[in-house]
């Protein structure tokens, strides 16, 4: 009694009182993280989570506003990849696996073979730091785990999947393609257009905007640039390759742009506000 009489005083204190109010945003976070996905979202082909593991809830945010592509930063740190922005951003738990790959498996096996019904392709980005040629042989026995899922190369057969997993930042294009069974693929860049690699390599084209427009989403887009972009989106659709710049002014002028020119993945951090605007474009 006298135990259960002083820890009601407790509660009445100050300190009590900020540890009830930390109690309850535990609570509420807990309660968004394993809150259930929506029924069947309308999926949005264009639509790219940017460093989607930022999110209140990493990957389940995207999915729920009908996401089919989303990029996460990793990092190798003795056999698993830890996922963060930096390297001081290294948590234990937050790793690829744990948050992508079984709730992608979880949501393939849930929807009968495909991440959202009716809408076949599914692109994990993934941005690997530090040492690419290090970390892909430890890379690749993950994703062969989850082998059925992802989109492969089998001894020359193209195999498509429910989720195209795609190799950026420290890529090691060498080993991957020399790969004979591989169930990745590589983020390109403007020099590869044109060029001898497959689309099933080289799937996607990605840069900087700034590298090629001045444009900063305010005011008109200027006619010299707007034919720069026709001519990036030409070049990659003979090419059989998908389209997507990084760093784009992250606004509604600027998601236009893309659209009407027809880029091919809208990179954003707005998860909110890019699904609303391609929700008004169909």
């Amino acid at each position: 009694m006298e135990s259960t009489s002083a820890l009601r005083e407790y509660w009445r204190t100050p300190l009590g009182s900020i540890a009830t109010i930390l109690y309850a945003i535990s609570l509420v976070s807990w309660g968004e993280q394993t809150r259930p996905l929506k029924e069947d979202p309308l999926p949005l082909l264009r639509a790219h989570a940017h460093n989607d593991y930022l999110h209140k809830r990493p990957l389940l945010d995207a999915l729920d506003r009908g996401f089919c592509s989303v990029e996460v930063d990793i990092f190798l740190r003795g056999q698993k990849f830890h996922v963060a922005h930096t390297r001081f951003g290294i948590r234990k738990g937050r790793t690829l696996e744990e948050m992508y790959l079984k709730p992608l498996a979880a949501q393939v096996e849930r929807n009968k073979g495909v991440v959202f019904p009716g809408q076949e392709r599914f692109i994990l980005l993934i941005d690997i730091k530090a040492d690419g040629d290090e970390a892909y042989p430890i890379l690749d026995r993950l994703l062969t785990r989850y082998g059925s899922m992802f989109t492969a190369v089998l001894h020359g057969e193209y195999r498509p999947g429910p989720v195209t997993a795609i190799l950026s930042g420290a890529r090691p294009r060498t080993l991957v393609e020399k790969d004979p069974t591989r169930y990745c693929s590589l983020d390109g860049r403007p020099a590869d257009l044109g060029g001898k690699a497959a689309p099933d390599l080289i799937p996607l084209i990605s840069d900087k905007w700034s590298n090629h427009f001045k444009w900063r989403g305010r005011g008109s887009f200027p006619p010299d640039e707007r034919r720069r972009l026709s001519d990036f989106v030409k070049r990659s659709k003979d090419d059989g390759r998908i389209l997507r710049f990084w760093a784009v002014p992250d606004r509604i002028e600027a998601w236009k742009v893309l659209h009407e020119s027809g880029v091919d993945l809208i990179n954003t951090d707005k998860l909110d506000g890019l699904s609303l605007f391609l929700r008004s474009q169909q």
